[in-house]
């Protein structure tokens, strides 16, 4: 059974070490880490020495692919968190190319998900970028028997700077992502100012499955023409996009300036799509196991009391990440969150 673990956040050194105890807690060994995050501020990515050494010290000859996630802020004040994934044994190592400074660790397959570390390019314009972090990607994925097709989840990072050029990143992903049958991954989009590599105008986080897809739509037609849609079923999880609070209908953001408000609409957005999974006719939606929340600078002083609406719709069991990012692609949007759910 996979073990998702909340992120734990501290100083460089206490975030791994408050990680690590919390998988402990939860029946599992450095060994059985299949996936590590790591939530980086200013200050941890200024002494990213002191990250690795850590991460090392916790992990051993334990080799796991790691997503490095540049953040503003995270919602305590700290300098990093460290969020894990754990599978029994471990899974299984897949050595893909050596490391060159974009990606390190390979990639570990457990339980029919395929973990993938963060891809960054190198030069170029923003969609020449974007397209690199997939073929980046799509190497990856080659030395598992696998292609970009196998991908149920992508989280892209860019800036304020390029919020403009996001839209760019549609042809390289239309061109080379999706299946035949045409499910593309879940996906979401999140500003943050500061790049983990420099130059890097966007970066990529990617999750695969070699489980067959199916994309989970509670029949908001705006999908139809988008390069991601709201959930994909694999094996015996839910992949789903990121939530805001947009109207699909319309397209347009609602609650304008209002966090609670927002917050509520996410929620039930993904419980649209979680009742079109066969996972429940209301809430608590007990089958989520994984909630990022990525709010704003603007969120920050009222977001202690979203919690109750979340306990709401998914008790008290998802493993949280709570991060706070420059800013979200809509710019009404006080708060994004990423979902992912078990069918069975």
């Amino acid at each position: 059974m996979t073990v998702r673990l909340s992120a734990c956040t501290g100083t460089i050194a206490s975030a791994y070490e408050r990680a690590f105890a919390a998988l402990a807690e939860a029946g599992a060994v450095p060994g059985d880490v299949v996936h590590v995050i790591e939530y980086a501020t200013a200050a941890a990515l200024g002494s990213y020495a002191g990250v690795e050494a850590a991460r090392r010290a916790a992990l051993g000859d334990h080799r796991v692919p790691v997503a490095t996630v540049a953040v503003e802020a995270l919602p305590g004040g700290e300098d990093l968190a460290v969020e894990l994934t754990a599978h029994p044994g471990g899974g299984e190592l897949i050595e893909a190319a050596p490391d060159d400074g974009m990606h390190r660790g390979g990639l570990r397959i457990a339980g029919g998900i395929v973990y993938l570390p963060s891809v960054h390019p190198r030069g170029g314009d923003f969609r020449s970028q974007y397209r690199q972090c997939l073929e980046q990607a799509a190497d990856l994925l080659k030395a598992a028997g696998l292609g970009l097709g196998s991908l149920v989840q992508t989280i892209d990072y860019t800036a304020s700077a390029t919020r403009a050029e996001y839209p760019r990143c549609g042809r390289p992903r239309k061109e080379l992502l999706g299946t035949e049958d045409g499910v593309f991954p879940g996906a979401a989009g999140i500003i943050v100012d500061r790049p983990v590599m420099p130059g890097a105008m966007v970066s990529l986080d990617a999750i695969a499955s070699t489980a067959k897809l199916r994309t989970v739509n509670p029949g908001w037609k705006r999908y139809d023409t988008l390069t991601y849609k709201p959930g994909v079923a694999a094996g015996d999880t839910l992949f789903l996009s990121g939530f805001g609070a947009l109207e699909p209908a319309t397209q347009k953001s609602v609650f304008d300036g209002d966090l609670l408000a927002q917050a509520e609409y996410t929620y039930a957005s993904i419980a649209a799509t979680l009742r079109e999974a066969g996972l429940g006719d209301r809430p608590p939606y007990g089958s989520v196991v994984r909630l990022v929340e990525y709010i704003t600078p603007a969120a920050v002083e009222g977001y202690d009391q979203v919690a109750e609406i979340r306990r709401t719709y998914f008790g008290d069991a998802p493993a949280l990440s709570s991060l706070v990012c420059s800013a979200l692609l809509r710019p009404e949007f006080l708060i994004e969150v990423v979902p992912t759910a078990v069918l069975a």
